[in-house]
């Protein structure tokens, strides 16, 4: 993997922070954007333009072949059985509030339970607390261990017969512990339980495979991917039918009348109300084509590569505390030490910004976990 050249199809790392090199290590909260996604993207702009499933004439068909090709390349990119088995949202928080409330209205009752963990970040788990007040559902917590991961063992150990749903990050924004999602899978249809998998920083790193997985759903943003900002995909198995949208508008509907009859379009469609993000849509499938040409698995292995120089640096400062040395990506989440007092986040992050080096301080949407580590 000829990294030079990678560096030179993005734009972005030309200038400068600070009045220093850029250093952006800031790709857990959003990726740069590569030259072939922003082609891609400023093509539609520049040459097509028009809206998708709604013209009759040529340009507005070449708008729908782009369309509908991203939504055969977003089935490629996850392996799902069958493309209407995607449906294109604004990202990752979209889709898994489409899911809680979907599911939580539509399929759960008073005192069932959804199990998930502390390390979830915001959009994981808050649609389902909200979601659940009306419904009467409760949230139920699988522990973590002492490192702060998912073990398939402290999951069965919070396994009820009331557990009708499991939510849960493939990989945590924050510790960036991978989850044994096949595993937990297995269990959950063995008990007729639906798993719901935050996909937004698994996808970008790992193969998804969502056939293997075995999961119900599964929710990316494209941004964290090398693609556009405000897209990204829910990918939904059997439920989907079974479901009705909460969104309603142009083109999710086949026909309605004045006595409130309404045919709705077939799956997915029927979730796509109104205007698509399609530029975002064509630009994503463009980030699908970066991302593979390159490789996941030479981009994982650089990551660590990457990861294991910081961690050999960090123990060499000796004021350095990391908290996910042992997890298997390339997130690493630590705090500086002063005189064993530990230094405020942020101004940690003020001081890397003066060297133009960009990074994440805080809680990182996941405001449980400093319960619990």
């Amino acid at each position: 993997m000829d990294i030079s050249k990678i560096r030179k199809d993005f734009p972005i790392l030309t200038r400068k922070m600070s009045d220093k090199p850029l250093v952006y290590l800031d790709n857990g909260a959003t990726t740069l954007k590569p030259q072939p996604v922003i082609d891609a993207v400023v093509n539609y702009y520049t040459y097509l333009g028009a809206n998708a499933h709604r013209g009759d004439y040529e340009m507005s068909a070449q708008v729908d072949a782009a369309f509908e090709g991203a939504r055969v390349r977003t089935q490629k990119f996850l392996n799902a059985k069958h493309k209407e088995e995607i449906v294109f949202t604004s990202g990752s928080s979209e889709g898994l509030n489409l899911v809680a409330m979907m599911v939580t209205e539509q399929l759960l009752h008073e005192g069932d339970i959804i199990l998930s963990d502390e390390s979830e970040h915001a959009s994981s788990i808050l649609p389902w607390m909200q979601a659940g007040k009306k419904k009467g559902t409760k949230i139920d917590y699988i522990p973590l261990d002492e490192e702060g991961k998912i073990t398939v063992e402290n999951f069965k150990r919070v396994l009820t017969d009331q557990v009708k749903v499991v939510a849960m990050a493939m990989v945590s924004n924050v510790l960036g512990f991978v989850a044994p999602v096949k595993e937990i899978a297995k269990i959950c249809h063995e008990r007729g339980i639906l798993l719901v998998i935050d996909g937004a920083q698994s996808t970008p790193h790992l193969n998804i495979d969502v056939q293997d997985l075995d999961c119900d759903f599964y929710a990316f943003s494209a941004h964290k991917m090398c693609g556009p900002t405000g897209v990204g995909a829910l990918y939904g198995k059997k439920w989907l039918d079974q479901l009705e949208p909460i969104f309603y508008g142009g083109e999710s509907n086949a026909r309605f009348d004045k006595s409130c009859s309404l045919t709705l379009r077939e799956t997915p469609l029927k979730f796509e109300s109104g205007t698509q993000p399609i530029e975002g849509v064509i630009g994503m499938a463009a980030a699908m084509d970066y991302l593979d040409a390159i490789g996941k698995e030479n981009i994982h292995a650089h990551e660590v590569e990457l990861k294991e120089y910081f961690l050999k640096k960090a123990e060499a400062l000796g004021n350095i505390v990391v908290y996910n040395e042992n997890a298997k990506s390339g997130i690493v989440t630590f705090n500086v030490k002063d005189k064993d007092q530990m230094i405020f986040a942020q101004d940690v992050a003020s001081y890397l910004n003066t060297f133009g080096i960009a990074v994440r301080s805080g809680q990182h949407c996941a405001k449980l976990l400093p319960e619990v580590i």
